[in-house]
């Protein structure tokens, strides 16, 4: 009988896909839209749908977007790129209290409304990584993944990542995190047997 802890398949795609989504092109709205909700959440940090959908005026202050995850509660500070700023410029709320065009109305129904907003984009998505030929559907966790395995891959610690997303535990984030592959293996090992010097 299996005890172990099963592989959790892994959601993230590689870098050249995500240059491929920043510069896809089209005068479909519905297709632009989802690709900045993407975008926006690879720009920041990896923010949750959820959380996107909830950000507020008010949270971006001093060159920062500042908020509690709806998740954890845990506070995440993001300094504001101009790709980020771009965006925003790209899809202006049409409501007094949101950041983003996701939830429309201040009605009592903002979860369902985020929920058929969500729906929507992901949808859309998967119509964005069939016209670019991508290895696997895109979804808004993708953008998560992505950030959080780009970022190991590039020497970010695991505890910032952690951070930065918002988990409360490292474990969480090694959900998000793609395998090393075997050369990486190969040359961590040759490394730490050249620490010991030739005899």
């Amino acid at each position: 009988m299996y005890t172990g802890i099963a592989k959790t398949r892994k959601r993230s795609i590689e870098l050249h896909d995500i240059k491929a989504i920043r510069h896809y092109k089209t005068d479909n709205l519905r297709l632009a839209f989802a690709r900045d909700m993407f975008l926006f959440s690879f720009f920041t940090q990896g923010m949750s749908f959820v959380d996107m959908s909830y950000l507020e005026k008010k949270d971006v202050a001093n060159g920062h977007i500042i908020y509690r995850r709806k998740k954890t509660g845990q506070k995440i500070i993001i300094k504001l790129t101009e790709e980020i700023e771009e965006i925003i410029r790209r899809n202006p709320s049409n409501t007094q209290k949101y950041l983003l065009p996701i939830i429309g109305k201040e009605n009592g129904k903002e979860r369902n409304q985020k929920r058929y907003r969500q729906n929507e984009v992901n949808n859309n998505l998967k119509k964005i990584s069939e016209e670019l030929h991508l290895s696997k559907p895109l979804t808004m966790y993708v953008a998560r993944h992505s950030w959080a395995s780009l970022a190991y891959s590039n020497g970010v610690s695991l505890s910032t990542i952690s951070h930065a997303l918002g988990h409360d535990s490292e474990k969480t984030t090694l959900i998000y995190l793609k395998e090393l592959d075997s050369a990486a293996i190969d040359i961590a090992n040759k490394t730490v047997i050249s620490l010991l010097g030739k005899e």
